[in-house]
């Protein structure tokens, strides 16, 4: 009758769990607000609990981090809009000339070399055409927002209720805790908050690490941009810099577009050596000082299984999936190594006359 009741339970607790996390896929255009709030809430929940052991209370002590917040922000703000619109304008003025290169230099170095026949008219009408489509889309996409104004309501929302719900889930971050707590089954409670402890440990880590690593990342290629002579590299540098979060993506999207501004600029092709080399010494910088200092290896992932995290998230939720990629395999990891451990102690692992051995001995994966 027990083993039957316990079946029961399970089943419920699994119809429950699978309940919310439906109910959260359809909730997923309002849910933006919630997950920034709590990642901003996540990240800074320690410093909070430093304050308050200092004798800051929790609602001085956050209300102290968002003050502090919003005066760099703000001082950020007047310091780089500016430049960035200056640089942003500059920076897309350069495609119209890129498309003049095309036409006067690399399509006739095509047809003579090559022996391909491209005509100029062809590509110019395919451009214009192309063109003509997506400022039509755009425009009755700007219509219907304009008509209905409901997406820039929801839009100013999101952006509104961001800090508000940061503020109170960092406040009151102990308290959720605890009541997460108090919800878990008692026989395991101690396993869950253990594996729990584990990956807070790992995920904050590289969460603050790679938010650190972000700003390095484009501080070090603005002033290295800036110091070769391009006249756009703060705005390309910290676009570069802060899409890094991405792995890859930053690097690829800051060079393809340092070497187009570049090449329009000097209109030859020695300064872009110079453009790689920024990128080279970034590259450097992050390998064997950003990452190691701010980020260490808290996940060890192999390069082409951060890929594929970072795909398969995009695939599965978009853009959120592709922030979220590898704070999620953080995870997933800290559970893994768990769930290989209980079956390495296993009867269905070990002979049933081999003692089974202790958590984290190398001889269960001999």
């Amino acid at each position: 009758m027990t083993t039957r009741a316990s079946a029961a339970t399970r089943w419920m607790i699994g119809i429950g769990l699978a309940g919310l996390l439906l109910v959260a896929y359809f909730l997923l255009p309002i849910l933006s607000p919630f997950v920034v709030g709590f990642i901003i809430a996540y990240l800074f929940s320690p410093l909070v609990t430093r304050l308050d052991r200092h004798g800051i209370s929790r609602t001085w002590g956050t209300s102290l981090i968002f003050l502090v917040g919003a005066l760099l922000l703000l001082v950020g703000l007047i310091a780089l809009i500016p430049v960035l619109i200056e640089q942003t304008a500059r920076l897309v003025r350069v495609f119209p000339q890129l498309l003049d290169i095309v036409q006067q230099r690399v399509i006739p170095w095509v047809n003579q070399t090559v022996g391909v026949e491209l005509h100029v008219g062809q590509l110019r009408d395919l451009l214009v055409k192309h063109g003509e489509a997506i400022g039509k889309m755009l425009a009755d996409g700007l219509s219907n927002v304009s008509a209905t104004g409901a997406a820039v309501f929801v839009a100013v929302m999101n952006l509104l209720l961001i800090p508000v719900i940061a503020f109170y889930l960092l406040r009151d971050w102990p308290r959720v805790v605890e009541r997460v707590e108090e919800m878990l089954p008692r026989h395991r409670v101690v396993t869950v908050v253990e594996l729990a402890r584990e990956s807070d440990r790992m995920l904050g880590n590289f969460l603050r690490g790679q938010l650190a690593v972000m700003i390095a990342n484009g501080v070090t290629y603005s002033i290295g941009l800036t110091l070769i002579g391009l006249n756009t590299g703060v705005a390309i540098g910290l676009f570069a810099g802060l899409v890094s979060f991405v792995p890859y993506l930053g690097t690829i999207t800051g060079v393809a577009l340092a070497l187009i501004a570049m090449y329009i600029q000097a209109d030859s092709l020695w300064p872009l050596l110079l453009v790689l080399g920024v990128f080279g010494l970034g590259q450097v910088l992050e390998t064997v000082a950003w990452q190691p200092r701010l980020v260490g290896n808290e996940i060890g992932m192999h390069p082409v299984a951060v890929i594929f995290a970072v795909m398969a998230g995009g695939q599965l939720f978009g853009f959120f999936g592709i922030l979220l990629a590898l704070p999620v395999s953080a995870v997933l990891i800290v559970l893994g190594k768990h769930a290989l451990e209980s079956y390495q102690q296993s009867r269905y692992y070990r002979a049933d006359n081999e003692p089974a051995l202790p958590p984290g001995d190398d001889r269960a994966g001999d």
